[in-house]
């Protein structure tokens, strides 16, 4: 039987996106040729890991992390337009691409997804470069350094404006729109309550040293910078992708509860991971139940 083709679109949500890589298996598993893509933020590096090829070389560093390793790869800036250079992690990235990876020369047709700040106006990145492009999906505000486009832009995060960008994709002929949003509604699972962060998180952790470094004159008792940071962006992409699933909604959509985990418990990959793939697997189940009655 002739595999489905399917568009994928990859949503923004931080340490959640290690989700994706669970999904892209059991799509794979499953006979669907994902034939191209499009995300924003964590999307935008999982599907450009996938399109370029090297997804499995990337699980399996993200597997070997734990609390002290994430940690050694933060990089921090003192400049004023965020307190992380990611200069360390895409290092390790560069190491397993290459230099020099065009997106227009990619097996699967790729779309990153970033937010140009002056403009106010997405940027899709479909030719050029394929880590600058990932670079500028993920700079989240305040927090990664953004770079600047050729006009003298800054760009970040593309979950600014579009955490679930289903639009560069709606012109193909492939089988199957699929979207995974990681900003689902919380689920009243108990296997999540083991993945909530704890006191010694990762957000408690780069907090501790953020409080004494550069903000030691705050009250103990306020919000943590990266806590109100994270918790507006969240806000911010539950209406935005309420708003993009109304007006564009997918053949299947897999929705990552936003309680999965932390924005930046990135040592939870394993777990992560494998909460994709159930996803992934009961969401194919009742496609192709429906499919068959149909």
């Amino acid at each position: 039987m002739k595999k489905k083709s399917v568009s994928l679109v990859l949503g923004s949500g931080g340490a959640r996106g290690y989700a994706h890589i669970g999904v892209i298996e059991v799509l794979e598993e499953s006979g669907y040729e994902i034939k191209s893509i499009s995300g924003s933020s964590m999307g935008a590096l999982i599907g450009g890991l996938y399109a370029a090829g090297k997804l499995q070389a990337y699980k399996e560093w993200v597997l070997t992390l734990d609390i002290f390793s994430v940690l050694k790869l933060i990089d921090f800036s003192f400049a004023t337009t965020g307190v992380i250079k990611g200069d360390k992690v895409f290092d390790v990235l560069e190491t397993l691409v290459g230099k020099n990876v065009k997106i227009e020369n990619l097996p699967i047709d790729f779309t990153a997804v970033a937010t140009d700040i002056d403009t106010q106006k997405e940027v899709w990145f479909q030719e050029g470069d394929l880590l600058t492009a990932i670079r500028a999906s993920i700079a989240i505000p305040t927090v990664f350094t953004p770079i600047t486009s050729q006009n003298n832009h800054p760009l970040v995060d593309g979950g600014i404006l579009n955490p679930l960008p289903t639009v560069p994709l709606l012109a193909d002929t492939n089988d199957l729109l699929i979207a995974v949003n990681l900003n689902g509604e919380k689920s009243a699972d108990k296997s999540l309550q083991n993945m909530v962060p704890k006191e010694e998180s990762m957000q408690a952790k780069v907090t501790e040293f953020l409080q004494k470094n550069f903000f030691t004159d705050k009250e103990e008792n306020e919000l943590n910078y990266f806590t109100i940071v994270s918790k507006t962006i969240e806000t911010m992409q539950n209406l935005i992708t309420r708003y993009e699933l109304a007006a564009h909604q997918p053949d299947i959509l897999m929705e990552i509860p936003k309680n999965l985990c932390g924005f930046y418990e990135f040592h939870e990959a394993q777990k992560i991971i494998e909460y994709g793939r159930k996803v992934a697997k009961r969401k194919i189940a009742e496609f192709e139940k429906l499919e068959t009655i149909s």
